[in-house]
């Protein structure tokens, strides 16, 4: 049966312990990995996060799946804190939970997403719509 795309992510988010933005930081500054998945022009455009691993959607799980010849150095393993990123908060849910499907069971996402991070007063770079 097919389903909608808010069913979809509901799924997802009910895997996740999805993190407000204060917790998110906390956790990077105590080694977890925060992984930016919004796309070049949408950085440019929003600012990004100082620190942040850049890891486009497209190809995040090739970039964490421990068995991949295509993987990041920092993915070692299956118990990697990762914790991604969008503009508000939408696909990360998805890609952390389908970073759960690849084992990464203590992937998560931002509430919010950037936006919020940004809301938050958390340090990040100026972007292009934040200009004039």
């Amino acid at each position: 049966m097919p389903r909608s795309i808010d069913e979809i992510l509901a799924a997802a988010r009910g895997r996740l312990d999805r993190l407000d933005p204060r917790a998110a930081h906390a956790e990077s500054g105590a080694g977890a990995l925060l992984v930016d998945i919004r796309p070049a022009a949408q950085r440019a455009a929003e600012g990004e996060i100082p620190g942040a691993l850049i890891v486009e959607r497209n190809v995040l799980e090739w970039r964490f799946d421990p068995q991949s010849g295509a993987r990041l150095p920092q993915a070692t393993g299956h118990d990697v804190r990762v914790i991604v990123f969008c503009s508000e908060g939408y696909t990360s849910s998805l890609a952390a939970a389908s970073l759960h499907d690849l084992g990464l069971t203590r992937a998560t996402d931002v509430v919010g997403g950037f936006k919020a991070w940004r809301d938050a007063g958390l340090p990040a770079t100026a972007g292009s719509d934040s200009a004039g």
